[in-house]
């Protein structure tokens, strides 16, 4: 089939590579001509394992391409997909929608015969409806169908999530547009990947509410971590003791500094201003987003509690920058929080990220970036493991201990074993346990 994807974006380019690795012939539309240019040049603007393989393989077999100007591949479309931005709008929290209604307005004045107009975006509720009566008013002649399509993709894993999800979920109540979306996803027929066909309202809500729900599996676990410290208990133990409950399930009960990157802060903050307009609040998502935004603050009295609640004149090294390990995203990462929180109380921050450092430099004042794990804990009074990347997995921890001023590990990610880290003489303070 022919697909035209407009936006290359997180979502937009994994999308359209991995459709294009399906078989489909795919054409990703941009408006910003340094990232299309990027793109034909063979380079990828996010970081995502396997991906710049994936796009290079479906370009070599002319199935991918770019373009700056979509009208030729909206045309001849089967499918046009939305996936541009859609952030939380300044001032309410509301999902700012511009984007999604000026790639709407564009896609209805250039579509010819039956049209698939599926929102890859994430939306609000009832945003369908509203793409459909921007197409209509603009083309009333126009054979179309809006579908809604939300993704499921988590950063650093998102080619997996594309080509072996849990489930697809599709909105809508046009046979012809189901077809259409069931020829597109053909492929996971092998897998017997479930598809769920639903109304487009449903669909947009079933996004939200997904990602609602790990948001607050996380932030449950974090506050069950603050009570084992209170009383002796460890809360890995505990979150494996109810992860086996099949009911429970073990994923996003890890312990950390609380939740951030590209969804889980725009989409919970959108629900509940949904909610709160469809005079039906969401008490339990707004008390999550309050409870994580106060966790990420706190996490730098955590590390001047463990230098005796002193950082005036104190070296910190932070180990990892963006929200989570294997992408270079630094959206609403915890580390934006953490580095100007320790610069406010007098501590010299330095810091490393194997791939968010760049972007960190831009949105981070005042923090010294090192070239590596090491350089960054030299003559540091503690070091801080806020991202869980592989590599401070495996520290030399007595190469560390020699390059410190003071055997100190913050571990915000419960990454070593406290018996470990005593028995190497370190002070080790972790999230959770004893």
């Amino acid at each position: 089939m022919r697909v035209a994807m407009i936006g290359t974006g997180y979502v937009g380019l994994v999308s359209g590579a991995c459709f294009a690795d399906f078989g489909h012939e795919v054409v990703c539309v941009d408006k910003d001509p340094s990232k299309i240019e990027r793109l034909e040049r063979g380079e990828i603007p996010i970081f995502e394992p396997g991906l710049d393989d994936l796009v290079a393989a479906n370009v070599r077999s002319g199935r991918l391409s770019f373009a700056l100007d979509g009208a030729a591949a909206i045309r001849a479309a089967d499918a046009v997909f939305i996936a541009v931005g859609t952030p939380s709008r300044r001032g309410d929290g509301h999902a700012d929608l511009s984007y999604v209604h000026a790639a709407a307005e564009e896609i209805a004045g250039l579509i010819e015969g039956f049209t698939v107009v599926v929102t890859k975006s994430t939306v609000p509720v009832g945003t369908g409806d509203e793409i459909e009566r921007i197409i209509r008013q603009r083309r009333p002649d126009a054979d179309f169908a809006v579908v809604s399509n939300p993704e499921f993709l988590r950063e650093g894993a998102a080619i997996e999530d594309f080509k072996r999800p849990d489930r697809v979920v599709v909105g809508t109540d046009d046979e012809r547009a189901r077809a259409v979306m069931r020829e597109l996803y053909r492929p996971l027929n092998l897998n017997e990947t479930p598809i769920l066909f639903t109304g487009r309202r449903t669909s947009e809500l079933i996004k939200y509410a997904a990602n609602a729900f790990l948001a607050m599996k996380i932030t449950f676990i974090n506050e069950m971590a603050d009570l084992c410290e209170a009383v002796g208990a460890d809360v890995q133990e505990v979150a494996r003791g109810i992860g086996l409950d099949k009911r429970i399930g073990a994923k996003f009960l890890h312990a950390g500094p609380g939740y951030g990157g590209s969804c889980f802060p725009k989409d919970t903050l959108a629900l509940v201003r949904t909610a709160s307009d469809a005079g039906a609040p969401v008490r339990l998502i707004e008390t999550t987003v309050r409870i994580n935004d106060a966790r990420k603050k706190a996490m730098a009295g955590k590390v001047a509690a463990a230098l005796g609640g002193e950082l005036k004149g104190k070296t910190v090294a932070l180990l990892g920058l963006t929200f989570k390990p294997n992408t270079d995203d630094m959206r609403d990462a915890p580390s934006l929080d953490v580095a100007p929180a320790l610069i406010a109380m007098g501590a010299t921050v330095q810091a490393f990220d194997p791939e968010g450092m760049q972007e960190a430099a831009r949105l981070l004042d005042g923090v010294v970036f090192k070239d590596g794990p090491y350089e960054a804990v030299e003559g540091a009074d503690v070091v801080v493991i806020l991202t869980e990347w592989n590599q401070f997995r495996a520290l030399d921890l007595d190469r560390v201990k020699l390059l410190m001023r003071g055997p100190v590990m913050v571990d915000l990610r419960n990454v070593y074993r406290p018996d470990d880290m005593r028995a190497r003489g370190f002070h080790y303070v972790s999230v959770g346990r004893a």
